[in-house]
C-alpha cells in the first residue's frame, strides 16, 4: 500500500487533488476493525443522504466506540416533509446492532437533530447522548468532540439565512444526483458537485477557515490536545496553532468517516464504492506526541 506522509489543506475529497491510498478490494465478508469511528452530518431523511453507503460502511467496519458527531437525522427537513427509505432504516439497524454487540455508541447532537439535545445526560437504546465529551486516544491525547454549529456566525446570529441557504444547499444536492446518476451509468466513480463548487467560491473557503479557527481556539480554551467536530462538511485533519483539528466529513457529499487505530493513529476515510474500495486520506501530524501538538 501506498504510505501517506502528509494531507493537502483546502482540497475537496473526491478531486483527485489530495494524496490517497487505496486499500485492496474488500471481499463482501471482510470487517475493517477501528479502536475508534467518528461520522456525522448523515442527514437521515433527506433524499441527499448515501444512506446506501453509509450502511455499507457501518456493516464492513467495527469499533470499540463509535462517536454520532450531529446532524445525523435531519429534523429541519423531516418537518417540512417525511422522507424516509429502507436504506436509511439499514444505517439504524446497523448502529444499533454495534450496540448489541458491544460498542460503545455515543451521540452528539447537531442543529438539524437540535431536538435530541433536550435529553443529553440520557441511554437511548443503550446510545448514550452528550451536548459533548472528551475522547482520549490510544497515544494519550485528549480530544474534545462536539458538532461545532455553535461556532457558526450565520447560526448563532441569523438562522433565517441558515435556514434560507439550507434549501439552496438541497437544491446544489439533488442536481448532484443527477449527475452521479449518469455517472455511474458511465462507469464513472461518485465525484461531488456541491463539494466542488464549495472549493471555489472565496467565502466559501473564508468561512471554512474562520470555523477551523474559532473551533480550535476553544480546545486551546478548554486545555486539550485536539477537537473532533463535524457541521461543515468539510473533512480535515491539521494543526492550528498546536492544536490539533479533526472534521469527520459528511454523508451527503464526501462519505467521509475519521478513524482511530490502536496506536492513537487517525485517518480520514472516504468510502466511495460497496465493499469493494477505501480512499483515504491521512495526516501523519495525527500521530505526533502530545508535547509536539501543543507547539505553537
Amino acid at each position: 500500500m501506498q504510505t501517506i506522509n502528509s494531507l493537502k489543506a483546502h482540497a475537496p475529497l473526491g478531486m483527485g487533488s489530495s494524496p490517497q491510498r487505496l486499500y485492496p478490494q474488500l471481499a463482501p465478508h471482510r470487517v475493517r476493525r477501528h479502536r475508534t469511528i467518528f461520522i456525522s452530518d448523515t442527514h437521515l431523511g433527506t433524499r441527499g443522504c448515501k444512506a446506501d453507503l453509509l450502511a455499507d460502511f457501518l456493516a464492513h467496519n467495527d469499533c470499540d466506540t463509535l462517536y454520532l458527531v450531529g446532524d445525523i437525522v435531519d429534523g429541519w427537513r423531516l418537518k417540512r416533509s417525511w422522507y424516509w427509505t429502507d436504506a436509511h432504516s439499514r444505517v439504524v439497524n446497523e448502529i444499533l446492532r454495534k450496540v448489541e454487540d458491544g460498542t460503545r455508541v455515543v451521540y452528539i447532537p447537531g442543529n438539524h437533530d437540535e431536538a435530541f439535545r433536550e435529553y443529553c445526560g440520557l441511554l437511548f437504546a443503550g446510545i448514550e447522548l452528550k451536548r459533548e465529551t472528551l475522547h482520549r486516544t490510544a497515544d494519550g491525547r485528549d480530544l474534545l468532540v462536539m458538532h461545532g454549529d455553535q461556532f457558526d456566525g450565520v447560526l448563532t446570529y441569523a438562522k433565517w439565512l441558515a435556514l434560507l441557504g439550507d434549501h439552496a444547499y438541497t437544491f446544489a444536492l439533488r442536481l448532484n444526483e443527477v449527475l452521479n446518476h449518469t455517472r455511474r451509468f458511465l462507469g464513472l466513480p461518485y465525484w461531488s458537485l456541491s463539494a466542488y463548487l464549495k472549493s471555489k467560491v472565496k467565502n466559501a473557503a473564508q468561512f471554512i477557515s474562520n470555523f477551523e479557527t474559532a473551533i480550535a481556539g476553544e480546545a486551546r480554551r478548554r486545555d486539550v490536545d485536539g477537537i473532533v467536530c463535524g457541521h461543515i462538511h468539510y473533512a480535515q485533519i491539521k494543526t492550528i496553532d498546536g492544536i490539533l483539528y479533526c472534521n469527520d466529513g459528511d454523508w451527503v457529499e464526501s462519505c467521509t468517516a475519521l478513524t482511530e487505530d490502536a496506536r492513537g493513529r487517525l485517518e480520514i476515510v472516504a468510502w466511495k464504492g460497496f465493499a469493494q474500495r477505501e480512499d483515504t486520506y491521512a495526516a501523519t501530524l495525527a500521530t505526533a506526541p502530545v508535547g509536539a501538538l501543543r507547539a505553537a
